[in-house]
């Protein structure tokens, strides 16, 4: 074998050897990579897999609970009977007696915060947000992914504590509180990240070579004042957003429904504290109204949330103006759904009926008055009667009563403060002509006369300017007006101090659009009711007496922040601001600093080449004429 043909063989084996090396260590690297690629992903996968967490029902809220059924239930019933009272009370604090409204069921006694115990509550969650406020976005989903598992694994739970603070349905509960409150956590989980991260923001021609950014900053403790309605929804909600933003809260309840709002709210303290975090991020005030200005005058709160009356949330704004605490007002409204000509009441009548009737019309969003066309209004009107006197009042949680059916359409009120006024506007209607078919009053059940039941109720073509037409009923009421023309249906639903949401039925769902754009108001659903709620990338909020600001969507989670703008340079190497001598400290010539500035403005603002070009010659003589001199 020649030495040429040898050294050839050598070279072939030579680079095949080396080949085959490079395969390997290619291979290797593969796999090693692979191997660090799927350890990140299951640390990942632990990170944000929910954690369990045991919170179990109380027993207060089982069907069979026994204890002492109160005669005349009011949140003072302790007063006229010593027996409510806790064991040990104190007899200088002030107390708030839990009853179930539908059944007037004793359910707890509590002792109402002090001054010094808000005081304590807010320092205590200022301590916990210095940590918290430094959380991973991971952090805070790892808490939404764990309270969302457990939400739905126990909604039979809080379906039944809601039902027996508030006297709901279950289908009201499912409805208005689980379904709502697991919306708004998916929407956390899915895009909060997205709504908070640091924003680029877009720069002019004058600062081309500087990066823009808003970064949304925890504002430290925030407070919210919620409503009795929906204690699970109305707890939850606020906390959640608050969390998610990296703030710690202060929930101040409803009197009327301490009891469940205690165990919702223990549910998420149960949670951090599963999750390694501390549960004094959260604290719940329990208080009368003359306390509660502790917290709203508060120094070291810097946002509340307020979901409650107008006349309150007027006392609201008074308060936190004294450190100009801003604010979110949810007041409520009178919510009009305005029916078009032509449009087909049986395929909508069960949506009007559930807009109208949900949680016995206590509902801020719930339809307040339907607005149909004169040529179907006595259709609707009978419609609406008929299926109104079929509908069952009653608990959902009560012993077994012989010849007695567990089972209601309608629940109880809330309470029975209502109901001299609610009789008042309704007879002042009535005489003015109105008509009231069925219902218009408390309605007393059969085995539980304590609970706090009105009859449904529809009333038909009441005066557009009586107190019926223009107050929020918050009661179980169908009002039914007729209109000419759209135009006077539109003044209709205009026609009010509020204007938080509505709706707009009709066949022509472009028509129905256009109409929709004309309502002053917050929200608006076309051929529905109140979805624009389960949608929880909206913000939900009014206008008018309805209040102002937004919670929900990434509006009401930046709400909860401080949006800092941060401006930095682009290229910091190649160019930076710099302070040209003919504007330089101190002034060499205020005519040619002025003739600067001037050309300045046209270069970069001016319409039209010619005249910024005038601008640019301008700008260059005034400083080339300073430097020469």
């Amino acid at each position: 074998m020649s030495s040429g043909v040898s050294w050839k063989l050598r070279e072939e084996v030579t680079v095949r050897c080396s080949k085959t090396a490079v395969d390997a260590v290619v291979t290797v690297t593969l796999f090693f990579a692979l191997g660090i690629w799927l350890v990140i992903q299951r640390y990942k996968t632990i990170r944000d897999r929910a954690v369990l967490f045991y919170w179990p029902a109380p027993p207060e809220a089982d069907p069979d609970y026994e204890s002492k059924y109160i005669e005349n239930p009011s949140l003072d019933a302790h007063l006229s009977d010593h027996t409510l009272l806790p064991h040990g009370s104190a007899r200088e604090r002030k107390y708030i007696t839990s009853y179930d409204p539908a059944t007037g069921l004793h359910l707890k006694t509590f002792m109402a915060d002090s001054a010094r115990d808000i005081e304590t509550k807010i320092a205590n969650a200022a301590a916990a947000q210095e940590e918290w406020a430094f959380s991973s976005f991971a952090d805070r989903k790892r808490v939404m992914k764990s309270l969302k598992r457990w939400l739905v694994e126990n909604q039979d739970a809080c379906a039944r504590v809601s039902a027996r603070d508030s006297g709901k349905t279950f289908l009201d509960a499912g409805l208005g509180e689980i379904l709502t409150t697991a919306a708004k956590l998916d929407w956390l989980l899915d895009h909060g990240t997205r709504a908070l991260r640091p924003e680029a923001r877009y720069s002019s021609l004058l600062t081309i070579y500087k990066r823009a950014e808003v970064h949304f900053e925890p504002l430290g403790v925030v407070a919210a004042l919620v409503s009795w309605n929906y204690p699970l929804h109305n707890s939850w909600s606020p906390i959640i957003a608050a969390l998610f933003s990296g703030n710690a809260i202060v929930l101040k309840c409803s009197e009327h429904v301490i009891w469940s709002t205690l165990w919702f709210v223990g549910a998420i303290k149960e949670c951090l504290r599963a999750c390694k975090f501390n549960p004094e991020l959260v604290q719940v005030v329990c208080c009368l109204p003359p306390e509660a200005e502790v917290l709203t005058k508060s120094s070291v709160i810097k946002h509340i949330t307020f979901i409650g009356s107008e006349d309150v949330g007027r006392k609201v704004a008074l308060a936190a103006a004294e450190n100009m605490t801003p604010l979110t007002l949810e007041l409520g409204g009178k919510d009009p759904a305005i029916i078009l000509p032509g449009t087909d009441l049986d395929r909508y009548i069960s949506i009007w009926m559930r807009g109208i009737f949900q949680n016995a019309g206590q509902n801020c969003v719930g339809i307040e008055k339907l607005i149909v066309h004169q040529t179907q209004y006595d259709e609707l009107y009978d419609m609406v009667v008929r299926r109104t006197k079929e509908l069952r009042s009653g608990p959902v949680l009560a012993p077994p009563v012989e010849g007695f059916e567990t089972y209601a359409d309608v629940g109880a009120m809330i309470s029975r403060d209502r109901f001299r006024d609610l009789g008042r506007v309704l007879d002042e209607a009535e005489r003015n002509g109105a008509t009231i078919d069925t219902g218009g009053k408390p309605y007393v059940h059969p085995y539980f006369g304590s609970g706090s039941y009105f009859y449904p109720t529809v009333v038909g073509n009441p005066l557009h300017d009586s107190l019926l037409a223009q107050s929020e009923l918050f009661a179980p009421i169908a009002l039914i007006q007729s209109y000419e023309t759209v135009e006077e249906a539109i003044e209709l639903a205009n026609g009010t101090k509020y204007g938080l949401g509505a709706s707009v039925f009709g066949p022509d769902q472009t028509y129905a659009i256009q109409v929709a754009k004309k309502i002053k108001c917050g929200m608006v659903s076309v051929n529905d009711f109140g979805v624009f709620y389960l949608n929880q990338d909206l913000p939900f909020g009014g206008t008018k007496a309805s209040g102002y600001g937004r919670f929900s969507g990434p509006e009401g989670l930046r709400a909860l922040t401080n949006p800092k703008a941060i401006v930095s340079d682009r290229l910091p190497w190649l160019i930076q601001t710099s302070i040209p001598r003919v504007v330089d400290y101190p002034i060499p010539s205020l005519v040619q600093s002025w003739e600067f500035v001037s050309g300045m403005v046209a270069f970069f603002f001016a319409d039209g080449y010619r005249a910024r070009g005038r601008g640019l010659v301008k700008l260059v003589n005034a400083a080339r004429t300073n430097v020469i001199r």
